[in-house]
Order: C-alpha cells, then sequence, then structure tokens
C-alpha cells in the first residue's frame, strides 16, 4: 500500500484540521497554545514511564474531544462542579461530535480512554524549549521566506504530528505508539538548533545528519534509558515510507505541514461577512433583531 492510496484518508481529514487548530487556542490560567500544554504532558507522561501505547491513545482521544471544547477540559469541569462521571459524560459528547469518521477498530478504543487530564507539572526541560522554539514556515534554496505570524512552535508541531499519526496508523495497519512517539520526538534537535527551514538544510549540507544525531542524543541522556533506547529505535523510521509506522508518521507530518499552510492563506482571506453570514456572528436569540438594528444604524 501506498501512502497515496490510504483509503479513508479524505474522510479523516476534517478531524485532522479541527484539531491542528489547538495550536491557536489559548486558556488564561495556563501559557501556551493547549496543542503545546498537551505536548509538555505527554512528555511528562512518557518520562515517568507510563506506557507509550496507552499515553498515544488517551492523548489522541483527548484531542479529538478538545476539538470542540478548547480549554474546557476534565480540570476546567471539575472544578467547576461536576462530578468525575458527569465530567466524562461531556468530555464523550464532544468526543463523538467528530468521532464517526475515526476507523471503528481505533475509535471505540479512543472513546474508552478519554482520560480526566492534570495539568503537566515536572515533564523534561526540551519540551518547554521546543515551545519556545519557532519553526521556520515554508523557505526554498535561494528564495527569500515567507513570513507567517504568529509562527507555530515545535511543540504544537510535533504533538499534532504524533496524534495525526494515531489516528491514521489503522488505515495503513501500524500500531499507534510507534508514530506517536515519533511524532513527539522527531524535531528534538531543534531544541539548540533554531529552525532554518529546508533553505538552511540545504546549506548546512553534510553536517546536518551529524549534527541531528549529537543534539538528538545531548536530549536522549535525561530521559530514563528504555525510553531513551526506545527513541532511538524510532528515530530509524524518518529515513523511508516503507513499514506502516513510518508511513503513518510521514503521512501525519506532511498534512500538519500543508494543513498549517492553509490556515494561514485562510487567515489572509478572511471577511467579515464569513463572520456574519456564514458562521452567524450575531446568532439566533431573544436580542438577535435588536443586534441587527443596532449594525444597520452603525453602518456595519
Amino acid at each position: 500500500m501506498t501512502v497515496t492510496g490510504i483509503e479513508g484518508l479524505a474522510d479523516l481529514r476534517p478531524l485532522l484540521g479541527e484539531i491542528g487548530d489547538a495550536k491557536r487556542v489559548r486558556v488564561a490560567s495556563v501559557p501556551g497554545s493547549l496543542a503545546e500544554q498537551a505536548f509538555v504532558r505527554a512528555w511528562e507522561r512518557l518520562a515517568q514511564g507510563e506506557d507509550v501505547e496507552l499515553v498515544a491513545i488517551s492523548e489522541t482521544a483527548a484531542a479529538v474531544a478538545r476539538a470542540r471544547l478548547a480549554g474546557i477540559d476534565a480540570e476546567v469541569l471539575r472544578s467547576a462542579g461536576l462530578s468525575d462521571h458527569d465530567a466524562l459524560e461531556v468530555l464523550r459528547r464532544a468526543f463523538d461530535q467528530l468521532g464517526g469518521v475515526v476507523p471503528d477498530d481505533l475509535c471505540g478504543r479512543l472513546r474508552t480512554a478519554i482520560p480526566l487530564m492534570r495539568k503537566a507539572t515536572t515533564a523534561p526541560g526540551f519540551a518547554a524549549s521546543l515551545c519556545r522554539q519557532p519553526r521556520s514556515g515554508a523557505t526554498y534554496p535561494g528564495l527569500p521566506r515567507i513570513i507567517v505570524e504568529p509562527p507555530e512552535s515545535h511543540g504544537d508541531h510535533c504533538f499534532t504530528v504524533a496524534v495525526y499519526g494515531v489516528l491514521i496508523s489503522s488505515l495503513v495497519g501500524s500500531d499507534p505508539a510507534t508514530p506517536f512517539l515519533l511524532g513527539l520526538a522527531h524535531h528534538l534537535h531543534n531544541v539548540e538548533l533554531p529552525d532554518a527551514g529546508f533553505a538552511g538544510e540545504v546549506l548546512l549540507g553534510d553536517h546536518l545528519p551529524r549534527m541531528i544525531t549529537v543534539l538528538e542524543e545531548r536530549e536522549l541522556a535525561a530521559l530514563p534509558t528504555p525510553l531513551a533506547q526506545r527513541l532511538r529505535e524510532v528515530f530509524a523510521l524518518r529515513a523511508d515510507a516503507v513499514v506502516p509506522a513510518s508511513q503513518a508518521f510521514h503521512a501525519a507530518d506532511v498534512i500538519d505541514r500543508v494543513l498549517q499552510v492553509h490556515h494561514h492563506a485562510r487567515a489572509a482571506a478572511f471577511t467579515a461577512s464569513q463572520a456574519l453570514d456564514d458562521l452567524q456572528l450575531v446568532h439566533a436569540g431573544p436580542v438577535q433583531s435588536f443586534h441587527y438594528d443596532v449594525l444597520a444604524a452603525a453602518g456595519l
């Protein structure tokens, strides 16, 4: 099977787009985007010895629910007086709005694994660094870079690729843990290496592979030995897209990069009429007609 022949990928794509929007949603109580918060938490869980597949499935389940609930997570629900049972019911309702496009064998596992997540407190230092390290955006040798604001972080990108990898895994016959782990870690070298994009990689030339290895090993040294060794094994999958796990990862990576470009293109082309008409900014309710009168009087 080739990546271009993945049946069901087109059906999954709208969900991937909504999950990716967690890069751009924030809450007052915790710094960073929702994707960055989940990225840091995932690394904390892995560093503490949790099973990789359990982390992959539960974090992906939470990401699907978060696509509609945004910053309303289990912690918020419980602080507002909901019981654990009621909080889980809300999360599952949000999951069910989008989970229907996930392959059946994976969908059931995800729904069952929706967790009552907590905020991260003791994640490895490199996780926070990757959330501060911006991505370069689209670059090409010999051409000026295209600057887009605000840039996504490597934490945003890596967590999103990890979750996409889980959702795509069953389409290519991969286990979910391997593409999730590779997605989280595939830019570990960028903790210290600022991102200059493809143009910068070409200029680094033959030095780049060794630089990546040196910088990755520096960060792996801070992790428990079993996890570090597992990461060394999955890093080898970046070289091609032959085995199912590498297909799931590379499909997730390229989809996220292109969806990010589509986001910036949409943002640049956004119009007020889209908000007023398509999204019904002045929504139905007891004061809707008054709102319309106000806007008419103001010439809006």
